[in-house]
């Protein structure tokens, strides 16, 4: 039987919600006021804690905070009135499972509360996808070396595991679907359907066909009913990029999904009931679409309960060359050793812009591993746009990196630049160190002699 603590200074509140959640067999422990709340945690055991936010003098925030330090494993749910949705979604921030606003309805409360229940269980019967739950910065495929990614990373594993919305910014090329992707992969929806759609690539016909389906004879070529994207990812998840595209007579149609949770077809008089999670991503301002206009501003703060920024690549360059070695690991064929970067080319590709982000780098090591000799990749296999672009970068940035070493000998530089390399070829080999002497062209026994940790 779980174990809930319920915190709300409201006696009536508090002993409706007791008696809901006992009627469900679940073991409730009732606190009136945070201070007791806080004593119960520190010495009970809980599964889950269920608390108002407005309270005095201790509020739902410093419980969750407690929470946190104390028993970072149990979940917390936030109990918020309509106008306070901003404190809850700064909970969700600090770690909140999830919140539900008052006046609650009870079939939604309890759906929450399963959801937080399940979501502990999951992780206490599964070490293994603990494990990767905890680890802070650990998703497949996402590389995240630089603070910038570090938060967005934290965000995906917060966010993941509750059914908000989520708004995901970003120039293109940055890897928004990417982000989409692992927020349904963490989540617990997982197991079902992540269904993306291009809201920029559809005319307005198709786009809401593809997304609510249609009956047949709806229009012409309409020869037999179609299910949308909305009904086929029902209890998964629906991933719209380029929101801002969607036209508005499109926008009024999500809004009323996002609502009610049903969904009309086109054509047809009848509602389906829908359970999708959306995710949504942008590459251009929406508040500015909404001064000219062009995009619903109901519908906006819908989709946008927790933002999700992608920072520009030329932003963030400690992920440059971890994503290099990414790219080169991915279209190496098995079996084959890894092309070799000089330390010319690792500094090119660190001091270009990257106006293409991560999709302008990945089409880069492609183009450059395409024309590779002899297992090297040099300067003059790169694209020439980033070959000669390099050349104004190099100079602006050398009397930099001059002021930077001065005071220090030669050899010592030449030392910390040959330590930066080496550490960078075995974090590409996964610590491999027979691999990283293959692609550095040296002997297993110079290897060891130029570790850092040898020394």
């Amino acid at each position: 039987m779980a174990k809930i603590l319920l915190v709300d200074d409201e006696p009536s509140i508090l002993s409706v919600l007791c008696t809901v959640l006992r009627s469900e067999d679940y073991d409730v422990t009732a606190a009136a006021d945070g201070q007791q709340a806080i004593e119960l945690v520190k010495n009970g055991d809980f599964d889950l804690v269920i608390s108002d936010i407005r309270m005095s003098p201790i509020n739902g925030m410093d419980i969750l905070k407690v929470v946190h330090q104390e028993r970072p494993e149990v979940s917390v749910i936030m109990l918020t009135a309509y106008g306070s949705v901003e404190t809850a979604i700064e909970a969700l921030k600090l770690g909140a499972f999830d919140y539900v606003t008052k006046p609650f309805k009870v079939d939604e409360l309890l759906i929450t509360v399963q959801r937080a229940l399940s979501y502990r269980n999951a992780l206490n019967e599964n070490a293994t996808l603990k494990e990767q739950l905890q680890t802070r910065y650990q998703f497949d495929n996402i590389i995240a070396e630089s603070p910038a990614m570090k938060n967005v990373c934290d965000m995906i594993r917060r966010v993941a595991p509750t059914d908000t919305t989520v708004l995901i910014y970003g120039q293109s090329g940055t890897g928004k679907e990417l982000i989409a992707k692992a927020i349904h992969a963490y989540s617990l929806r997982s197991k079902k359907n992540f269904l993306p759609v291009n809201c920029a690539a559809l005319p307005e016909p198709l786009l809401e066909s593809e997304m609510f389906g249609h009956v047949k004879g709806a229009f012409t070529g309409a020869t037999s009913d179609k299910e949308g994207l909305f009904e086929a990812a029902n209890g998964g998840t629906i991933f719209l990029d380029e929101i801002g595209s969607m036209p508005m007579s499109i926008q009024g149609k999500l809004l009323r999904v996002l609502q009610e949770k049903e969904v009309r077809r086109v054509g047809s008089n009848k509602t389906v009931s829908v359970s999708a999670r959306v995710l949504a991503a942008t590459n251009t301002p929406l508040e500015k679409m909404i001064e000219d206009g062009t995009f619903r501003e109901d519908l906006f703060y819908r989709i946008s309960v927790i933002p999700i920024e992608i920072a520009p690549l030329c932003e963030r360059r400690e992920d440059i060359l971890p994503l290099v070695y990414h790219v080169i690991k991915k279209e190496t064929p098995e079996g084959q050793d890894y092309p070799s970067l000089s330390a010319d080319v690792c500094s090119l590709l660190e001091g270009y812009n990257w106006p293409g982000n991560v999709r302008e780098l990945e089409n880069a090591i492609k183009h450059a591993m395409t024309f590779s000799k002899d297992g090297h990749i040099t300067r003059d296999v790169l694209p020439p746009k980033i070959a000669n672009a390099s050349a104004m970068t190099e100079a602006e940035s050398g009397a930099e990196r001059f002021d930077a070493s001065r005071g220090r000998s030669l050899k010592a530089f030449l030392r910390e630049q040959e330590k930066k390399y080496l550490n960078q070829v075995l974090q590409f080999t996964g610590g491999d160190k027979e691999k990283a002497a293959k692609t550095l062209r040296i002997s297993l026994a110079t290897l060891y002699r130029k570790l850092p940790s040898e020394e």
